[in-house]
């Protein structure tokens, strides 16, 4: 029997990569440690990209394998089936089984299409690469018409721009629960605003889309809103299968962590990303690109310090900004405290372009440098007081 202990990370994106990353990174020359990750395909999904490849622009082809090269990290392909967490085995594409000693978990959420009839059946998501062309697709076919992209978050604001801006000849109705922006401090919020003014997009604050028809979208209220193609971008839902596998999980399908990111009733499973239902002082985190590299990242030094008989150290993490793109060329910048809050200072503009371009591009030379010295990403803002969890008295 094998005495290498086998360490397998489910999912391989933002948060996935960084703990594959880091991970084989620091026991590349350890005999008694092996690291494969699963991933459901090859290339890398940069969802932070996304609404731009709905608009027909060309990215990178990121390869998984190839940003694994020079880590010996194995890497397989195939889609997780299911997990059993007390024999510690994971299917792959309902055919092979992995056993592991340690699980990463990091299945990150996707655009939640069965809450609302009709999504599944006449929407577009941005769940990957391909949903993104198929998009992109559609509408270069259109020619005129209306596209609706349902909800008004940072998903729903970024798409809403880009569709506008690619597309002047189309219509671009933003449907939505709150305003564009409502996290913002009222200035950035304003400019938010007027940029979707500026490039045509009707905004629809205060509408609840409750089914999705071939041709419109009915809002709560009997109105109904014509639509030549919808975006769906409210919501989000996680796999089922931690809740299968009979992790704890929280209401929405989390898996729920001690303070080191290990499941609390497994404790050889680490959860990662958005899969995590993490607890800081001012609350649960919620998923971001920010937040799960540093998560992958700690998993990875934790599991490290585990192998090595010592005790793996609390996790803390504080947001410092949200940049959200309005088009090619203009962007905001909200910076943040630690637990979300706006600041008073903000970007706007083609500066802000710029920022919210190189926050985008960071992950490449960051997974670069760790390859070369692991340490180097282990750095994120821990959030002082926010992030402190005071014991019970």
């Amino acid at each position: 029997m094998s005495t290498q202990h086998h360490i397998l990370i489910i999912g391989a994106g933002y948060a996935g990569m960084s703990a594959a990353i880091q991970l084989a990174a620091r026991v590349k020359r350890r005999e008694d440690v092996r690291v494969t990750v699963v991933n459901g395909q090859d290339r890398f999904t940069e969802r932070l990209r996304l609404h731009m490849t709905a608009t027909g622009q060309q990215l990178a082809e990121l390869s998984i394998p190839e940003l694994l090269e020079g880590t010996n990290a194995q890497f397989v392909r195939g889609w997780v089936t299911a997990v059993d967490a007390d024999a510690k085995t994971v299917r792959i594409d309902d055919e092979r089984i992995l056993h592991y000693d340690t699980l990463v978990y990091g299945l990150g959420s996707v655009a939640d299409t069965t809450a609302v009839p009709g999504v599944e059946d006449h929407a577009y998501a941005l769940n990957s690469a391909q949903d993104a062309a198929l998009l992109a697709d559609r509408l270069a076919r259109l020619g005129s018409g209306t596209v609706v992209v349902a909800g008004s978050g940072l998903t729903g604001v970024e798409s809403a721009a880009e569709i506008a801006e690619r597309h002047p000849e189309l219509n671009v109705v933003l449907l939505g629960k709150q305003e564009p922006g409502a996290a913002m401090n009222a200035k950035a919020q304003a400019y938010l605003r007027s940029a979707l003014d500026r490039l045509g997009v009707q905004v629809r604050s205060g509408a609840e889309v409750v089914k999705v028809l071939p041709d419109a979208v009915e809002l709560a209220g009997g109105e109904s809103v014509a639509a030549d193609v919808v975006l769906w971008t409210s919501g989000t839902r996680l796999s089922p299968l931690a809740a299968a596998a009979g992790l704890t999980v929280d209401e929405r399908g989390r898996i729920v962590t001690d303070a080191t990111l290990r499941s609390v009733s497994h404790p050889q499973v680490y959860a990662v990303g958005d899969a995590a239902a993490i607890r800081q002082g001012y609350g649960v985190m919620h998923g971001t690109c920010q937040s799960g590299m540093p998560t992958g990242v700690h998993a990875a030094v934790s599991i490290v310090r585990t192998l090595n008989g010592r005790q793996p150290k609390p996790f803390r993490f504080g947001y410092y900004h949200t940049p959200v793109s309005l088009g090619r060329h203009d962007a905001v910048v909200q910076f943040t405290r630690p637990d979300d809050s706006p600041r008073r200072i903000h970007l706007t503009g083609r500066m802000a372009a710029r920022y919210k371009e190189t926050v985008t591009a960071s992950p490449w030379p960051t997974f670069g440098r760790m390859k070369k010295m692991p340490a180097s990403g282990a750095f994120w803002p821990r959030g002082g007081r926010f992030t402190r969890i005071r014991a019970a008295r």
